[in-house]
């Protein structure tokens, strides 16, 4: 077991509120209605006056739903969450709570591509301001926060992997004044909690690691009560893109075995990411574990990453000469994924950051999934031996 999972509290995953379930159930129901009723006028008028707090409509909150954003607030090491219909109903959640018309948002380069649209068309339309920033360069963000209202973090970012110092870039937000938020979904709560680096609100696709079976689609935003309160008045209650009881469920049951399924991905991604690395054919390996020490706060990798292939091998028969490793997008489920940056650099969906920031059609992202790793790098070996021009 690594330090990062041996420090990770798994007694959280098990037994936090287990004592209340239903039936002595070692499950948590699902509490699959629409509406609560009230016992009475004057039980209805004090909740609705703010004095006291229970369920009133799913679409606000459930308690299935609620029982996923504790357990959440819990393992980030924060004070409150918020689950969402999906990643981007909390990545947009989060950050149109907090901006008006004309503000400036900073942001790292290659962060996740629909969000980076969200930047470039929806909120353009606000008149609200983007600047992209390289994330490892202190300077570059130092100079960009000045007058900013958001600073917008992905460590590791999207395709080129490219991690960040987050202590010392959310001392120089704070510096500011800046709100900071950052996606944690590539590390997970298990191997890297953003809140105690200084970030203010952390979001995540659910859809990712937390759920992790490729069965249910979702997102979450944890952070301090105060900004999290903000979110939940402002925004949770119009916008509609509330988590559902059904898939909150789902969520915790894949919150029960995420440190043990983060143990196995990190040591298969890792080993297939090593691997690549001493093959002629490839140029690079962006994986933020080969380095000489991963940067504070991050204590372990998942299994996505990205390499970059010589023009030796035809990549779109390399993709399709892969058995176990399919053509898709997303991750973190037990299945194993190849996506190819000329797909995506292709794609016909408004801004492209992989244009925009100089992603090679050259890279290929995998997501190494718990088939083991053996049957997967003879899977590799023999599709690069099919698409060898």
């Amino acid at each position: 077991m690594t330090q990062a999972l041996a420090d990770f509290d798994h007694a959280s995953l098990v037994v936090a509120h287990d004592d209340a379930h239903a039936f002595e159930a070692v499950v948590p129901p699902i509490v699959q209605t629409s509406l609560f009723t009230f016992s009475s006028f004057e039980e209805m008028a004090a909740t609705y006056r703010g004095e006291q707090s229970r369920p009133v409509y799913t679409r606000v909150t459930n308690p299935t739903t609620r029982l996923f954003e504790e357990k959440i607030a819990e393992l980030e090491h924060t004070e409150d969450a918020i689950g969402f219909a999906s990643g981007m109903g909390a990545i947009s959640s989060s950050v149109l709570a907090f901006l008006e018309p004309g503000d400036r948002i900073v942001c790292v380069r290659h962060v996740y591509p629909d969000a980076y649209r969200l930047f470039e068309t929806l909120l353009k339309r606000w008149k609200v301001e983007t600047v992209y920033v390289d994330g490892r360069d202190a300077e570059a963000v130092a100079a960009a926060l000045p007058g900013a209202r958001l600073f917008y973090m992905e460590s590791p970012n999207s395709w080129m992997m490219e991690t960040q110092d987050i202590p010392a870039l959310t001392a120089l937000a704070r510096q500011h004044g800046v709100i900071t938020i950052l996606d944690n979904s590539w590390a997970s709560p298990v191997f890297q909690q953003p809140v105690r680096l200084g970030v203010d609100l952390v979001v995540h696709s659910a859809s990712k690691y937390i759920g992790g079976h490729s069965d249910v689609v979702a997102g979450v935003v944890a952070g301090r009560k105060e900004l999290v309160d903000i979110i939940r008045r402002t925004i949770t209650p119009y916008l509609g893109a509330k988590l559902a009881p059904f898939e909150a469920w789902l969520l915790l049951r894949g919150l029960r075995t995420l440190p043990t399924r983060m143990k196995a991905h990190e040591a298969a991604g890792l080993a297939i990411a090593r691997k690549l690395g001493e093959l002629p054919e490839v140029v690079a390996v962006y994986h933020p574990g080969l380095g000489n020490s991963l940067p504070p706060g991050l204590s372990g990798t998942s299994g996505l990453f990205s390499f970059e292939l010589d023009d030796s091998i035809d990549i779109p028969a390399f993709c399709n000469a892969l058995k176990l490793f399919k053509i898709g997008v997303s991750w973190g489920g037990h299945e194993s994924l190849v996506v190819p940056a000329l797909v995506t650099r292709g794609q016909n969906a408004g801004p492209n950051s992989a244009l925009d920031f100089g992603v090679s059609e050259r890279i290929v992202r995998f997501h190494v999934g718990l088939e083991g790793t053996d049957a997967l790098w003879a899977d590799v070996t023999q599709a690069l031996a099919a698409a060898k021009r």
